[in-house]
């Protein structure tokens, strides 16, 4: 009897293991979502913005900065936290969790050149860290048993984010590089694009969560 209860044990602990990780999934897709609508309804509804800003950065300057650092460090810590198939995951979750923060704690706000370029820089290893996950960690499938529909539909969705996210991530270097005083800067590309990057982030994550496709 004592040999099931400590059986029963460690599968209910293992169960507990499970649901947790894709509470962690889902929660940091949601933050990854909601990040740039609450940035910008927020603004709006607190009467400080009569548009939207340039960039989700840019609302480090405005009454949205605590949130903007907020949620910033709420997905870092997630990320920081998060244990996936080997060690590799795991340092690109503490990678991705220290570029979060240096989004947060360097503003592109800054008067100061090395604070501004530091924040872009950190924003786009950011990025392309979160791409990774997508095209390489989240398609990973066992050798020896071979992968569900469902599996095979998330894989070509998680690809298709991490291919949306390394293509606003290079959108954004083509307008700051060549088209910053062009027309298109009145419909503020550089916001889009970063919410297309969060959104395709967010969506990648959820996934992982079995919050979709689930088997």
């Amino acid at each position: 009897m004592e040999r099931l209860l400590e059986v029963g044990e460690v599968a209910s602990s293992e169960d507990g293991l499970v649901v947790s990780y894709l509470t962690l999934r889902k929660a940091v897709g949601i933050l990854g979502i909601a990040l740039p609508v609450l940035l910008a309804v927020g603004c709006l509804v607190v009467g400080q913005c009569d548009g939207l800003e340039p960039t989700i950065s840019d609302y480090y300057g405005t009454r949205m900065r605590d949130l903007f650092v907020g949620l910033l460090f709420a997905i870092g810590l997630f990320l920081f936290s998060y244990r996936g198939y080997d060690r590799r995951d795991e340092l690109a979750g503490k990678l991705a969790c220290c570029f979060a923060m240096g989004v947060a704690l360097f503003p592109t706000t800054s008067t100061t050149p090395w604070v501004h370029d530091a924040h872009l820089g950190f924003a786009a290893a950011l990025f392309l860290t979160l791409a990774w996950f997508s095209l390489f960690q989240f398609t990973q499938t066992q050798t020896d048993v071979p992968p569900t529909l469902k599996k095979l539909q998330r894989n070509r969705l998680y690809r298709a984010c991490g291919i949306v996210m390394l293509a606003c991530v290079a959108g954004v270097g083509i307008y700051k590089g060549f088209l910053t005083h062009t027309a298109l800067a009145g419909l503020k590309p550089v916001f889009w694009l970063e919410s297309l990057a969060l959104w395709a982030f967010g969506l990648s994550w959820l996934t992982k969560g079995e919050f979709i496709l689930q088997d």
